[in-house]
């Protein structure tokens, strides 16, 4: 008879996801994720398989609940006029928040772009995946947003918007006033 779980795994993964997210995968100990969990090291590997089982669960849960909600504003059927602009200053209160998981640690995603584990495959698609929607959504965004400007002049400045957006991801855990202003150079181009 197999083992009857007793723990909420959502929870698990929320807080697994806090600890790839501050330390990034390599440097994300089991002992680490067992404390913030409060799982085994027998029980994480029964539930996700192993620690990379883990780290998929907290990207998905991470795409789920942080990235999503954020664009899903510019890729619903109706685009607003100011969604982009919105988007950008949700984002950059984000960033200048105090404390903020995001505003300590960047994005999850484009910290993975730039360590071993993008080397895998399955991560290195999930990040591209990652960075297509985003050019889709803010594509979308300009495009409600500008709707006089030719095609590929709205193509030319959402590919400059996501850019400046990934900039500022990245930047921000060394450099916040670099990556405040990646965001607000972003908003001058749509203003």
């Amino acid at each position: 008879m197999g083992r009857v779980q007793t723990f909420d795994t959502a929870q698990a993964v929320g807080a697994a996801l806090r600890v790839f997210w501050a330390r990034g995968y390599a440097d994300a100990s089991l002992p680490e994720l067992e404390r913030a969990t409060g799982l085994s090291r027998s029980s994480i590997y029964h539930a996700f398989g192993s620690k990379r089982g883990l780290f998929d669960a907290a990207v998905a849960a991470y795409l789920a609940d942080v990235v999503q909600p954020r664009l899903r504003p510019l890729v619903a059927d109706v685009v607003a006029l100011d969604a982009v602009l919105d988007y950008l200053a949700g984002l950059r209160d984000a960033l200048a928040r105090p404390g903020s998981l995001v505003a300590t640690h960047g994005c999850l995603l484009i910290n993975a772009a730039g360590a071993p584990i993008a080397h895998d495959e399955a991560v290195r698609a999930t990040i591209a995946a990652y960075r297509a929607d985003l050019r889709h959504a803010l594509g979308r965004g300009v495009a409600a947003h500008l709707p006089g400007l030719s095609a590929d002049e709205r193509d030319r400045l959402a590919e400059t918007c996501t850019a400046l957006v990934v900039a500022a991801l990245a930047l921000v855990r060394v450099d916040p006033a670099a990556a405040l202003a990646s965001i607000d150079a972003a908003r001058a181009l749509l203003t």
